[in-house]
C-alpha cells in the first residue's frame, strides 16, 4: 500500500459532508454503544437508493437512525423504510432522528424484534433494496431472506464486509471473520447477482439481483 492510500481513504470518507441531523444521530449512536455506518458508506446508501428509485427498503439493524437518514435522503418522497432492530432504545433514538430531519412518520415502519423472526413475514420480491448491518454471525441467514425479498433489479447491501481489515488477512480465521469472508465469496460467485465490494467505510458489499 502506498503512503497516500490512507489519506485518500480519509479524504473520500469526508467527501460528502453529513447533515447536522445525521451528525447528531451519530453522536447518539456512540452514546448508546451501537456502531453506525461511516460517512462514506452512508453516501453509498444514499446513492444506491436514488439509483434504483427505491420506494420500498428493508433495513436490518436500525441503530440510532444514521443509515436510515442516509437511505431516506436518496429515496423518493413517498418511499417507505422498514427498519428492524432488537433494541427498542436504539429505535426510539432513530425515531427522534427521523422526526428531527422532517421525515413524515408514515414513511417509516420501525419494527422491534429479531430480524430472523420479522423477515419471513415480509412479502416476496416486494422490495427495491435490502440493507444489512446487524449481528454479523447471522449475516448468511439475513442474506437468504433478503434475496427472497428483493425484486429483480433490486439491490442487496451489506456493511462491515472488510471487518476492520480482517477479511483481507488470510491468517485471521476467527469465527466472525471467516463467516463474513466466506459469505462475500459466496455472493461474488452467485450467478443470480452482480456484486461489487467497495472499500468505503468498513467495506460495503453491494449486489444487484438479476
Amino acid at each position: 500500500m502506498s503512503a497516500q492510500k490512507p489519506a485518500s481513504w480519509a479524504y473520500s470518507e469526508d467527501f460528502i459532508a453529513e447533515t447536522e441531523v445525521i451528525a447528531k444521530a451519530r453522536a447518539r449512536s456512540e452514546d448508546l454503544g451501537c456502531a453506525p455506518v461511516m460517512p462514506g458508506a452512508g453516501a453509498v446508501l444514499r446513492l444506491l437508493a436514488a439509483t434504483v428509485n427505491a420506494h420500498a427498503v428493508v433495513e436490518v439493524g436500525t441503530g440510532a437512525g444514521v443509515s436510515g437518514l442516509w437511505l431516506m435522503a436518496g429515496m423518493p418522497s413517498d418511499g417507505i423504510l422498514t427498519t428492524i432492530d432488537v433494541e427498542a432504545e436504539h429505535q426510539r433514538a432513530a425515531r427522534a432522528a427521523y422526526a428531527a430531519a422532517g421525515i413524515a412518520s408514515q414513511r417509516t415502519r420501525v419494527i422491534t424484534g429479531r430480524a430472523l423472526d420479522v423477515l419471513p413475514r415480509l412479502t416476496d420480491s416486494a422490495y427495491d433494496m435490502v440493507v444489512i448491518d446487524a449481528d454479523k454471525a447471522e449475516y448468511p441467514l439475513y442474506v437468504e431472506q433478503a434475496l427472497r425479498l428483493l425484486r429483480s433489479g433490486g439491490v442487496l447491501v451489506l456493511d462491515n464486509m472488510l471487518w476492520n481489515d480482517k477479511i483481507a488477512d488470510p491468517a485471521t480465521r476467527d469465527e466472525i471473520t471467516t463467516t463474513l469472508r466466506d459469505l462475500g465469496k459466496d455472493l461474488r460467485d452467485n450467478e443470480a447477482l452482480l456484486p461489487a465490494l467497495l472499500p468505503v467505510g468498513d467495506g460495503v458489499l453491494a449486489a444487484v439481483k438479476r
